[in-house]
This record gives structure tokens, C-alpha cells and sequence, in this order.
């Protein structure tokens, strides 16, 4: 929602009234191109919406549902998309409802879709994949961020590792740890059956990679998606391939964006995107107040000397980005 007043345009979150979780925003020649986790509980297709300046968006459709996709597969989640050669690559991952979802590839001439699966299973060996992040370095060389189930350490559960993408569709089969539970705001869920035994399942997913600071810094969310607790945080490297390190104060909740008690609910599955003033801003899904549904939000993202810090969540008129933007 925006509007415009005698000191420039505003806008108001939520920017996108309908169910939108996961989001993650493209920029493209035409504008930008939002994907993420559609409504539903039988079934989740992929959608996307459509901006000229990240705040007024139009549903696109489904951009892949999973009858467009090989297997048995009733829900997709947490697409993203990456330009690779002439054409634009989702990743995403497929399951039943929140069971053995593995890391599939989509591809399309257009950012919006429509994306046609291209059979390839980038994770065969996990039992549970999700939440791709593809990401670029400034030498040209791909990586994937994803989450994994690991049952090794003293908190088992979600965590994030990051491989080489050798090919559009191929890992180098080498994933290194990235981040995983170390708090006691990262518990998803205490005495959870997984694997054939009982664990407090602690979660780190969500990854989003972006370089500042003279520092590789990976945005993660935390937390169980349904509860106050969830939010966002962020770990830095030199490297692509880490090791990784939490700055100072990790251990006391999200860092980067947290719940308002009665306002915003746990927000979290983050994207940034850069505005044309050179400005940061966190994309990200959170619940209204009554937890009817995961809506997309828009709030600038600051960087200070412990890492990057969202100015939300906000729920009154903000001055809105500067148009014409590109990605972070």
C-alpha cells in the first residue's frame, strides 16, 4: 500500500494483502518480480506478484504447482530465482506437506514464469531439503545456501549449509556448515519425534547471502514459523564457503528482526534488495496479529558495526524505496 504526501511517497506494511511466505524479490529490466510459498494446506503451488517499485505489486499466478512436478510431491516451497547464461533458474523444494522435501531446479526464459521442472534432484542423499538460496561472487562462481536436518551436536535439528553449484542443476557434492542452533530462542519444538527417536528440534533455515562490510554476511531465520519466538538473525565469513561466525548477542534472540508482541508476528524468510539510492531493504513474510496468514513486508535494513539491523517491523506510512531498483 502506498501514498503520496507532501514529503514523498510512503508506503505501509503489509505491501501485499494476500498470503505471500518465503517471499524473495528479482529485480528485472521491467521492474521486480516477487516469488514465494503460495496459500493452502492439501496442496502449495509457487506464486509470484509483480512491481514496478517494490511496494504496489500484482499477483502473476502460479508460477509451478506440483502437478507440474515429477513424483508424489503435494506442496513446494521457498522458491528463488537466479539469471544463469539466457535463462532464469528456480530453486525450490518439493515434499508432502513438511515430509521429505528435497532441492529441485526450474527453469523459464522469463523471470515470471511460467517455470517448467527440468527432472533433476539436487539433493538426493538428505532426508529432508529446503529452502534454496543461490547465490553469486563477485569471481562469477555459483553457491547454494540451504537447510538440512542434522542430528550431530549438542542442539540437533535445522541448519544451514552452503555447496559449489557446478552446473545450474549440480552440486559439488561437498556442503559446509554454515550456521546451526546455539540459542534457546532457535528451538522449533521440544520432545519432537524425528529419525526414530525424541529430540528438542532446534531450527536454522532460510538462508539469504548478501556482501557488505568487506564480509560475506548470511541472513537466516530461526525459531518454530508458527510462534512469537521466530525471527531473523545473521552470521558473517570471509569466505563463501566460511567458516562462519555469530557476532556478539546472538544468544539473545533474532538480531536483524523480531516479533512486535500484538502487532507482527514472528517475521522471518528474508530477501534484501537494494533500492536505486543505494539502500537496503529486507523483504521478508510475518503474521498478522491474529495469525490468519504470512503476508510480505518491506523495511529498510541498516548495517552497523555488529551486522545488519532491520528498521521494523513497521506498520505505519514509511517513506517508500527509491524507484527504479536493483538486487543486493
Amino acid at each position: 500500500m502506498t501514498s503520496e504526501g507532501a514529503r514523498g511517497r510512503t508506503y505501509t506494511n503489509p505491501v501485499w494483502p494476500g498470503y505471500l511466505a518465503d517471499p524473495f524479490v528479482l529485480a528485472t529490466p521491467g521492474g521486480y518480480v516477487a516469488v514465494g510459498t503460495g496459500p493452502g494446506e492439501g496442496a502449495q503451488s509457487l506464486v509470484a506478484l509483480a512491481s514496478a517499485d517494490l511496494v504496489r505489486w500484482e499477483p502473476l499466478g502460479d508460477v509451478l504447482a506440483p502437478d507440474d512436478v515429477p513424483g508424489e510431491a503435494t506442496h513446494l516451497w521457498a522458491p528463488e530465482i537466479a539469471r544463469m547464461g539466457g535463462e532464469y533458474v528456480l530453486y525450490y523444494s518439493a515434499g508432502v506437506e513438511d515430509r521429505g522435501h528435497a532441492l529441485r531446479v526450474a527453469t523459464s526464459t522469463s523471470p515470471s514464469g511460467p517455470y517448467r521442472d527440468a527432472g533433476v534432484v539436487l539433493t538426493p542423499d538428505e532426508p529432508f531439503a529446503i529452502d534454496a538460496h543461490p547465490f553469486r561472487d563477485d569471481d562469477g562462481q555459483w553457491y547454494l545456501f540451504y537447510a538440512v536436518d542434522r542430528l550431530e551436536g549438542e542442539r540437533v535439528g535445522t541448519a544451514v549449509v552452503v555447496d559449489r553449484l557446478v552446473g545450474p542443476g549440480r552440486l559439488a557434492g561437498d556442503p559446509r556448515p554454515v550456521v546451526s542452533a546455539t540459542a534457546d530462542w532457535q528451538l522449533f519444538l521440544a520432545d519432537r519425534p524425528m529419525y526414530g527417536a525424541v529430540h528438542d528440534w532446534h531450527t536454522c533455515e532460510g538462508p539469504f547471502v548478501v556482501r557488505r562490510q568487506g564480509r560475506y554476511w548470511c541472513l537466516y531465520s530461526g525459531g518454530n514459523w508458527e510462534e512469537a519466538g521466530y525471527g531473523v538473525s545473521a552470521v558473517w565469513a570471509q569466505t563463501p564457503m566460511g567458516p562462519w561466525h555469530e557476532p556478539d548477542g546472538a544468544a539473545a534472540g533474532p538480531t536483524v528482526v523480531r516479533t512486535v508482541p500484538g502487532v507482527v508476528h514472528g517475521p522471518g524468510h528474508a530477501s534484501v534488495v537494494t533500492d536505486d539510492a543505494g539502500a537496503d531493504w529486507l523483504v521478508y513474510h510475518a503474521w498478522d496479529a491474529a495469525g490468519t496468514a504470512r503476508r510480505m513486508c518491506l523495511d529498510r535494513l541498516t548495517w552497523t558495526a555488529e551486522g545488519p539491523v532491520c528498521q521494523g517491523p513497521t506498520t505505519t506510512p514509511q517513506p517508500a524505496p527509491a524507484a527504479g531498483a536493483r538486487t543486493g
